[in-house]
């Protein structure tokens, strides 16, 4: 793999760049709006002009359906064989602790961070993924 280096880490342990491609990965949604939009910001700035970003994490609505979806992801937990308790302390820890978006906000924070041309490309459950360009 000597045309790919893999910077894993925080945004700031990332050099400047330029770099030709990001991706971040299962990680936006532990991040309040804020420091999100500051994340999406600080990769942007290490992109070169037109670099694909792509972002994917959890993301659903926001309005009364939030505790469905919730539910929902803990229903899939024990159809999977996640032990009920085990399903219900990770539905309390998601409803507690993750700063889940809404799929439109989640779009309008990378817009906002820079990123031109963001579309959503992978939906699945709770889960989505969205493709931008710097």
């Amino acid at each position: 793999m000597d045309r790919v280096t893999l910077v894993e880490g925080y945004i700031d342990d990332a050099p400047v760049g330029p770099f030709d491609a990001a991706t971040c990965l299962l990680t936006l949604h532990f991040l309040d709006p804020a420091a999100r939009e500051d994340t999406v910001k600080a990769i942007h700035r290490r992109l070169k002009p037109g670099a694909p970003f792509v972002a994917a994490h959890g993301s659903f609505p926001q309005d009364d359906s939030r505790s469905r979806w919730i539910g929902r992801y803990e229903a899939y937990a024990v159809a999977s064989g996640v032990d009920c308790d085990q399903a219900a302390k990770a539905r309390a820890a998601v409803q507690a602790h993750l700063h889940t978006l809404a799929p439109e906000t989640d779009a309008a924070v990378l817009r906002a961070g820079g990123f031109q041309g963001v579309e959503l490309f992978f939906a699945a459950f709770t889960w989505r993924g969205w493709i931008g360009r710097a």
